[in-house]
């Protein structure tokens, strides 16, 4: 007989989360739009005193090592130093370079670099094409000037539509309104996670949400979308059903369910493989996130048959009328 779990969270518990901009704009963007493109690189037949005269000129700590356009490792002044100091000044770097190198993916949201970032301690991170190909390299400094642009970008945007509907469905008169949105997530497609819910978010602020209400709708979305591309084998349904007091986010699949929700809502906890770590997925903060960002939410599953998860969000919550 399956095992049956669930949870009913957030009934009369604590106000929602609030999210800033910043913190859905790391959501959104991806990391080939904010990082540094033709990054300085060498080979690996560069002796070390090269090497040496490269981070000199250009005032760098490291550069990416590349072998016919493609990234075989990393070297550092601190490779550097050791070699001055074991007298391999004339080494090739070849031979002192890092070969395991974490790296971003030019197609991945800036969020699962935040995320190796904090991870790993690493000042910068090799962004490369998913055939390898090195195409930029990006550093905490970068993520926080593209936010700023984008930051920027979207104040003016917001300016020119202030005058919007404040509230979906105002102008329509109906006993009943509703929409439903239903996207199709696959499971394990990396490369596409994540657009599921940047089109929910861009349909809201097609309808007039509030800045404050589509942040904590999309965050949720996110994270419930990157639970479908992780946890499951055959992906699932994402669906919005936008009402006029209040939004529902469903996230369906068959299989192959948690065996302890409780213990899956623990902060930290995570059942993804260390490959998926690896691309900084994983982190077990995801339903944390959504529970957090939510009005109301609740999770039930059954082992081997299915998990539905569900959060509203009221038109209404005070706080979104105190945050923008």
């Amino acid at each position: 007989m399956a095992e049956r779990s669930s949870a009913d969270e957030g009934l009369g518990s604590a106000r929602p989360r609030l999210i800033t901009k910043s913190q859905e704009l790391i959501y959104e963007l991806r990391i080939g739009d904010i990082m540094t493109p033709n990054p300085i690189t060498v080979t690996p037949d560069c002796l070390m005193s090269e090497l040496k005269e490269i981070l000199r000129v250009r005032r760098i700590s490291g550069v990416p090592v590349v072998d016919r356009g493609e990234l075989v490792g990393i070297i550092s002044i601190q490779d550097l130093i050791q070699a001055l100091e074991q007298g391999e000044i004339s080494a090739r770097v070849g031979d002192k370079m890092t070969r395991q190198v974490q790296v971003a993916y030019a197609d991945e949201s800036v969020v699962q670099a935040v995320n190796k970032f904090a991870r790993y301690g690493f000042g910068r991170l090799p962004v490369v094409e998913r055939d390898g190909r090195l195409v930029g390299i990006l550093t905490q400094g970068d993520i926080v000037r593209g936010l700023l642009r984008q930051l920027e970008v979207q104040w003016h945007e917001e300016e020119i539509h202030r005058y919007r509907a404040s509230h979906i469905f105002e102008d329509i008169e109906s006993d009943q309104t509703g929409l439903v949105l239903r996207y199709r997530v696959v499971a394990r497609d990396f490369v596409h996670g994540g657009e599921a819910s940047s089109k929910l978010k861009r349909a809201l602020e097609r309808l007039g949400a509030g800045p404050q209400l589509v942040r904590r709708v999309a965050v949720a979305a996110y994270e419930a979308e990157t639970n479908l591309i992780i946890h499951t084998d055959a992906g699932g349904d994402l669906i919005a059903e936008i009402q006029p007091n209040q939004i529902r986010i469903v996230a369906l699949d068959r299989g192959p369910g948690i065996p302890d929700i409780e213990r899956a809502l623990q902060p930290g906890y995570s059942t993804a493989p260390d490959w998926i770590r690896e691309l900084g997925f994983g982190a077990g903060m995801g339903l944390n996130n959504i529970k957090a960002c939510a009005d109301w939410f609740a999770l039930d599953s059954q082992v081997g048959v299915g998990t539905r998860l569900e959060a509203m969000f009221y038109l209404t919550s005070r706080t979104d009328k105190e945050a923008t």
